[in-house]
């Protein structure tokens, strides 16, 4: 199989060109026995109990950035929305909308980063489609995945759960993903080794949800970031929340790039953490669980639950003051996801 080459609308006519596209460039790198048949439908044995379905499409530019491409994202978005909700992912589809003049070499670096990050997950890509569509102008692709998993029994989250005195967790570090994907656009470039820290959480969330802490409410802080998983959750509980700017993980890096770039790095997105509301008195023992984990070691408590009113969002400033956190009206920065 050659690197050369590019991507022609012939690839998408369902002809020889297409049977060869998949057979050599996809399949070969994402096969199972259940997506080798190539038949139109995946056949899964469903297990007792409730299922979790979720879906999302990956539209980032680049296709390619310090730590993933977009297949990676893709993988992990979808396996990460069904984590949070308390789901075992079970499999997953794959659809590549695939822009004539795409250049093979990279729709083989994509797909081995889909590959990778589904063995990662531990999760298969059972069915799946591509089209190929006329030239827009870059070369480009996007990618849409669905999960389905089993909900856990010993999973009951939801805002609902959520009550004053409750803390709140974050497991790593904030905001790389954002900055890694803007500092390879166009005009934008910068010298700096922020990675895109695109992770599958579901290992993650399953030491959590083991390890006895009353878990009430758990969400990724994706676009709009961690000040939007605050402010969403304050609206929906009806509560405030305060939260400790000093304990909040972030490097020096991303912290000074921020600054550079006029961002707030509470707005930029993340895609391998989770946030974790606990009841107060398991905070310890969920924080030990979370650290216990690669994915997890610098966890951290960043904040609390209160009944103060209104329901706001209030940030303990490192130099001592207050200030509000606020979901971010647009996007603060080109898609980057």
């Amino acid at each position: 199989m050659s690197g050369a080459g590019r991507i022609v609308m012939a690839h998408g006519g369902g002809g020889e060109a297409t049977r060869l596209l998949l057979e050599e460039r996809i399949v070969s790198k994402l096969g199972n026995p259940i997506l080798d048949p190539l038949t139109d439908g995946a056949v899964l044995h469903p297990p007792d109990g409730p299922i979790c379905f979720t879906t999302d499409s990956y539209v980032v530019r680049p296709l390619e950035f310090p730590g993933g491409d977009i297949g990676r994202l893709a993988v992990c978005g979808t396996v990460n929305d069904l984590a949070v909700m308390g789901a075992r992912p079970l499999a997953l589809s794959l659809g590549l909308i695939l822009e004539e003049g795409l250049p093979f070499d990279l729709l083989d670096r994509i797909v081995d980063g889909v590959a990778a990050a589904a063995e990662e997950a531990g999760v298969p890509i059972v069915t799946g489609d591509t089209k190929v569509i006329e030239r827009r102008g870059d070369d480009g692709m996007l990618i849409n995945t669905a999960g389905v998993g089993t909900l856990r029994e010993d999973a009951r989250l939801g805002a609902a759960r959520v009550e004053p005195g409750d803390a709140l967790l974050i497991s790593g570090r904030i905001a790389e993903h954002g900055l890694a994907v803007l500092s390879v656009r166009e005009n934008l470039a910068f010298d700096t080794d922020i990675r895109s820290d695109a992770a599958p959480l579901y290992g993650l969330v399953d030491r959590l949800l083991g390890s006895g802490a009353d878990v009430r409410f758990l969400r990724d802080p994706t676009r709009s970031g961690l000040a939007g998983v605050l402010a969403d959750l304050a609206e929906e509980t009806g509560f405030a929340l305060e939260v400790e700017e000093e304990a909040i993980p972030i490097t020096a890096a991303v912290l000074h790039t921020a600054d550079l770039l006029g961002l707030d790095p509470l707005t930029i997105a993340n895609e391998g953490k989770v946030v974790a509301v606990v009841a107060g008195a398991d905070a310890p023992r969920a924080l030990e669980a979370l650290r216990s984990h690669p994915l997890g070691r610098r966890a951290a408590v960043i904040g609390r639950v209160t009944e103060s009113e209104p329901p706001l969002v209030e940030l303990l400033t490192r130099g001592g003051g207050r200030r509000l956190v606020q979901r971010p009206y647009g996007e603060d920065l080109p898609r980057i996801c």
